[in-house]
């Protein structure tokens, strides 16, 4: 088994997709006016508007409404991403940090409030761990 994908829902879709075209990078492929996808080698960060949970049911996912999932992405130099990244987000929740496992980590919340994770392996477990 493989993970594909994770899939955020947000009213405000363009607002969301542009923010993270601008933090990854990458460019999202839109397949329709309410679905996007940012396609990264790791896994693929779905964002659809909130329309497209009627295929799903009522109410089966709430907008702006995530207090569980940390979305995280390795990068080459947190610090240099703080760097970049400091005129773009509005809510910083840590800045540049080392944490206890190893791992050189920056934390702020996307326009939904969706905490996010960019993070560089620092000491030399954290490094072995993601070189396999």
């Amino acid at each position: 088994m493989d993970l594909a994908s994770i899939r955020m829902i947000t009213d405000d879709l363009e607002r969301v997709v542009q923010f993270y075209e601008q933090v990854t990078g990458v460019a999202a492929v839109r397949y329709t006016p309410v679905f996007a996808e940012l396609i990264m080698p790791s896994c693929t960060l779905a964002i659809g508007h909130t329309q497209t949970t009627q295929l799903f049911g009522t109410d089966s996912a709430r907008p702006a409404d995530n207090h569980t999932v940390i979305i995280e992405f390795r990068v080459e130099d947190v610090d240099s991403e703080y760097k970049r990244l400091k005129p773009l987000v509005n809510d910083w929740v840590q800045e540049p940090t080392t944490m206890p496992w190893g791992n050189r980590s920056i934390l702020f919340r996307d326009p939904d409030g969706n905490l996010v994770n960019l993070f560089t392996p620092g000491t030399e477990e954290a490094i072995k761990k993601f070189s396999s």
